[in-house]
């Protein structure tokens, strides 16, 4: 090929723990890249897309944007095969067809698409897992996790999922729809993963990259990621723990319609909806710690947030047996802020940053189990027990930093538009609307943050605020006005429109009491949150009229043994007080157990 072979893109620390992880596989994986014959006998195009003539149409600007996204799939490929001799990379160009001839070694499936990657068990005939489209952002991860789920040897999914997948009765193609900036699309497409490792006879996994793809995305009426097709006309929408996905993939669990995203990345404690960035150590380089502590444990975290993390740390370096469980993202609601501010030591970082390193952090002290599928909370004389999925922990105390989740509109339109324009996450559906219009719902840090991201994305953007004054940080009010973002003043929301899809957001002024009728083609809504407190109440702990757990100085609940700490507890939702209470909560809970 005649394209130029770039600077390795792994940085020094990533490829030493990929060479340890690609080395320590059971078996040798291959990975196939496929670019067109242009990508292949050019080098790659200068990313501002700008030539001699100046500025290029949109045609040509598109264009060019799919060289760069072939020649960084050339070139990230070609990385993972530098870290190890046990992964291989084979380029292929132009499109390709499954040989006819049954000697032949076949990929098993045309590739038409472009970039796209292949990954299979060196040695074997079928492909079990695709990415079509471009390894950035959270589909580097996707690809890392295809390479070591083949080289592991095994599907990894429970004896109950293996038992159900057993009773497949025909061929699926799951197609899991992504962006680059969803923290929850490696978690759904690992599912995907692991079903066709178990069902390589009848299951085929891919992963697409929604924005490469925008006409395959109109086919399956993609609106929010991630968002996965098991077969033709039956989808889900968001983030699935593997029961559930399974059931998806089986039937047994559909209730015929097509399912709605989670609202945040908390919401998974109160739907029941695993929003677990399983990889996330894989692109941070840090070593995981799952040993699970024998015997009665002193300590059960739940939430694997700021304060979730904070208070593992503080535990565990007071000598108390600690596990954390979560079924999100590590990093709560932060993994979705596009930049952090206002974190002492981190003038500027983005969310997904911060949470990786306070991952990180953590997980050098503590079993951080992000893939928790939690079934139920008891308590009795001898202590507290808590279940999942997999297995139980009996523990001295527990610690509730399950945070909060964004609040709906609560309007005509909401649910059945959800995912399909009406979304919550301007960092997983954002790239979803670039070239576009829509209205941000909200007047405080998260619709502003929201706001200026989606500008930066290349959306058009107005916010709609029930005041006539913002709530959020100064810094953040300056930002706006200095984008020049239009703001709609004084006004709710009454409906939002559309058939099957979002098209306007009918609004009243609650000065003038006039309605009108904004066209816009999404709506994110940042209308506040509600502390996922309902595994607490359950539990008999007392809760505030707001829904917040009741906690004390020493962040104690009204349960002896019980804790609480966090956007949970309501009051300043900010990461650092987030930090500081689950210090302090970690602290009252090695303090009561040595008096007691």
């Amino acid at each position: 090929m005649a394209t130029a072979q770039p600077k390795s893109l792994l940085d020094e620390e990533t490829q030493k723990f990929l060479t340890e992880r690609f080395s320590a596989m059971r078996g040798d994986v291959e990975i196939h890249s496929f670019v067109s014959r242009q990508a292949a006998e050019s080098v790659s195009p200068a990313p501002s897309g700008k030539g001699n003539g100046g500025e290029p149409k949109p045609e040509a600007k598109a264009a060019n944007e799919k060289l760069l996204f072939e020649h960084f799939t050339l070139s990230f490929c070609r990385a993972l095969a530098e870290c190890s001799p046990r992964v291989r990379h084979v380029e292929h160009v132009g499109p390709h067809a499954p040989p006819d001839k049954p000697e032949k070694v076949e990929l098993g499936e045309a590739v038409e698409l472009f970039p796209s990657v292949l990954v299979r068990a060196a040695g074997t005939e079928l492909p079990l897992l695709r990415l079509t489209g471009a390894p950035l952002g959270e589909e580097a991860k996707v690809l890392v996790q295809a390479i070591m789920l083949l080289g592991s040897g095994g599907s990894g999914l429970s004896d109950a999922s293996k038992q159900a997948l057993a009773t497949l009765d025909g061929p699926r193609h799951i197609r899991v729809f992504t962006s680059p900036g969803c923290p929850y699309c490696p978690a759904q497409t690992l599912n995907a993963f692991k079903a066709a490792m178990e069902r390589p006879d009848l299951v085929r996994a891919e992963c697409i990259v929604t924005e490469e793809f925008p006409e395959l995305a109109r086919k399956y009426g993609v609106g929010s990621v991630p968002h996965t097709q098991f077969t033709e006309d039956y989808a889900g929408v968001g983030q699935m723990p593997e029961s559930l996905f399974i059931g998806e993939l089986t039937g047994a669990s559909r209730s015929g319609k097509t399912g709605g995203p989670p609202e945040s990345a908390a919401a998974g404690w109160a739907a029941g909806l695993d929003l677990s960035a399983a990889s996330a150590s894989y692109a941070a380089g840090a070593a995981e710690n799952t040993d699970i502590p024998e015997g009665e444990l002193d300590l059960v975290i739940l939430g694997g947030g700021p304060a979730g993390l904070s208070a593992a740390i503080y535990a565990a370096r007071a000598g108390l047996k600690t596990v954390l469980l979560d079924r999100g993202p590590l990093g709560g609601q932060v993994l979705l802020t596009p930049v952090v501010e206002n974190y002492p030591s981190h003038p500027s970082i983005s969310g997904a940053h911060l949470s990786e390193i306070l991952a990180s952090h953590a997980r050098q002290y503590v079993p951080l189990l992000d893939s928790t599928e939690l079934l139920d909370i008891s308590r009795d004389d001898t202590g507290i027990t808590v279940l999942t999925s997999t297995r139980s922990y009996k523990t001295k105390a527990l610690l509730f930093a399950t945070g909060a989740e964004r609040r709906n509109l609560d309007v005509p339109g909401e649910e059945r538009l959800r995912g399909k324009g009406l979304v919550y996450c301007a960092t997983c559906d954002g790239f979803l609307f670039k070239g576009r219009t829509v209205a941000v719902v909200g007047g405080g840090n998260t619709a502003l943050t929201d706001a200026l991201h989606l500008k930066n994305l290349g959306v058009t953007v107005t916010i709609v605020h029930r005041r006539d004054a913002f709530r959020a940080e100064e810094a953040l009010q300056k930002a706006v006005e200095r984008e020049g973002i239009a703001i709609v003043w004084n006004s709710v929301p009454l409906e939002i429109t559309g058939k099957d899809a979002v098209d306007g957001l009918r609004l009243k002024n609650v000065v003038s009491g006039e309605e009108s009728v904004l066209p816009v083609n999404g709506v994110f809504v940042a209308v506040g949150q509600k502390p996922n407190s309902e595994l607490a109440a359950k539990l008999g702990a007392a809760l505030e009229p707001s829904g917040a757990i009741r906690v004390d100085a020493a962040w104690r609940t009204s349960l002896p043994g019980v804790y609480a700490a966090g956007d949970v507890c309501g009051g300043p939702q900010q990461i650092v007080t987030a930090v500081g209470a689950g210090a302090v909560a970690a602290m009252s809970v090695f303090s009561d157990l040595h008096k007691h």
